[in-house]
């Protein structure tokens, strides 16, 4: 049997996705890239904004007007968690919904499927935190550490779509990274919607740091290990320590600030703006070349022109390597929502314009600094005579990538000197090969 899977929203819907396709493989599946080769159509969902969830309905809606009578439609994921029933209302075409803590059933799900069966034996417990099979889709894999988070951010919905937080055991993270590594991947993202809050429903505080050596000590032959979605309240000094300390660990971290004016963080009930400045002189005290990615809301309920000046000032003050710009998004059921003195539409694109523009001057600063140096790189992809490749200061699919005018093997590093510099994106020339392909990609 053949299955079609799209993939819809963050990194952690990716790092789902790879479950899946790791469970479907064992049950005799076989991944297919276009949907009219396909026995099922699944899409994973996205629930978190509206524009996301506009996109899940419209990519639900584009395969069930074209899916033949031979085949299924499956929804799974966020979207389903919120709004399942609607789901079904306005794509009658779906055949199977499964919400984020169910798609562990999804090969039973799929054999009753087949059989003209119907399947209501589903989980209701949320155990996406289970050990699953790994199988690298490239060189860089996502390892999702936990799911689930216990912030009472006022704009935010995963709450209420993924539950209290939930961390996987670190024998079972261990194994997953191993399984990656055999596959061939020589990068592991570790993703959680709150990676710095992993153990604490174990009891152990710092459990983070503690699993960062394990990975670090146990897992050979990983090369780069990144740390992404930290909270600035939760990351520790022996955390810092720990990132400073293992040359896997890359000189990077992804950190959400959200705002930088003290009454938008309060009322946003994000950490405030004295905490994170700290955090901030920490992390540089002890890795001076450490790359920051965050992101802030624009336009959020109550944000004055002097809150939005602030967030500018910053901006500038902090010189951060990568950021993302949000519009303040209305989502249902969340105190936000109905939080007075709501910004206008114009206004919203107004600000993040602005702060965009800042940024993009900023970011295009850092990279032409790096004209003349050289950088470790990890080439992903190749074709029509250029490889695209990462540095240490580039996360998958969020952050710049750096161009190569040559093909190199994928999954290989190699040592560039960089020649030109764009606003994201860097150009550079081969210097060495510094650790050739291991397993296969």
């Amino acid at each position: 049997m053949r299955y079609y899977l799209l993939t819809l929203g963050c990194a952690k819907n990716t790092a789902d996705s790879d479950g899946m396709c790791a469970l479907l493989a064992q049950n005799d599946w076989t991944r297919v890239e276009q949907p009219d080769d396909a026995d099922v159509l699944i899409v994973n969902t996205c629930g978190f904004l509206q524009a996301a969830r506009r996109e899940s309905l419209d990519a639900l809606r584009a395969l069930g007007e074209h899916k033949r009578a031979e085949q299924s439609l499956v929804a799974v994921g966020c979207l389903i968690s919120r709004y399942g029933d609607t789901i079904r209302r306005e794509v009658p075409q779906v055949d199977i919904v499964l919400d984020a803590g169910q798609w562990l059933a999804l090969p039973r799900v799929l054999d009753h499927l087949h059989r003209a069966q119907t399947y209501t034996d589903l989980p209701t417990e949320r155990s996406i935190v289970a050990r699953l099979p790994r199988q690298a889709q490239g060189p860089s894999a996502y390892l999702k550490i936990a799911d689930g988070c216990d912030r009472p951010c006022t704009f935010c919905i995963i709450p209420a779509i993924k539950g209290a937080q939930r961390s996987k055991h670190p024998d079972d993270v261990i194994a997953e990274a191993r399984d990656l590594v055999a596959h061939g991947a020589r990068e592991i993202v570790l993703v959680a919607q709150d990676t710095t809050a992993y153990g604490w429903d174990f009891g152990e505080r710092d459990a983070l740091a503690t699993l960062i050596e394990r990975l670090c000590r146990e897992v050979e032959g990983l090369t780069w290990l990144r740390l992404m979605y930290t909270f600035p309240g939760h990351i520790t000094p022996r955390l810092i320590e720990t990132l400073a300390r293992y040359p896997q660990v890359v000189h990077y971290i992804d950190v959400p600030l959200q705002h930088a004016h003290p009454d938008t963080l309060v009322r946003m009930k994000r950490p405030n703006i004295v905490v994170t400045r700290k955090m901030l002189d920490d992390l540089r005290a002890a890795i001076p070349d450490l790359a920051i990615r965050t992101t802030f809301i624009v336009g959020f309920p109550g944000e004055t022109e002097e809150e939005f000046r602030a967030l500018l000032e910053f901006l500038e003050e902090q010189q951060f390597d990568r950021v993302g710009i949000f519009e303040f998004s209305r989502e249902e059921g969340t105190p936000a929502a109905t939080m007075p003195h709501q910004v206008s539409g114009k206004t919203k694109k107004y600000r993040r314009e602005r702060a965009m523009a800042l940024q993009q001057k900023i970011s295009l600063a850092k990279n032409r600094a790096f004209i003349g140096k050289e950088l470790d790189v990890l080439i992903e992809g190749t074709g029509d005579g250029i490889s695209i490749a990462r540095s240490y200061r580039d996360a998958p699919e969020v952050d710049g990538v750096v161009i190569i005018q040559r093909e190199l093997p994928i999954g290989s590093f190699v040592r560039v000197q960089i020649t030109q510099a764009m606003e994201y994106d860097l150009v550079g020339e081969v210097s060495s090969f510094r650790l050739q392909v291991q397993g296969s990609t």
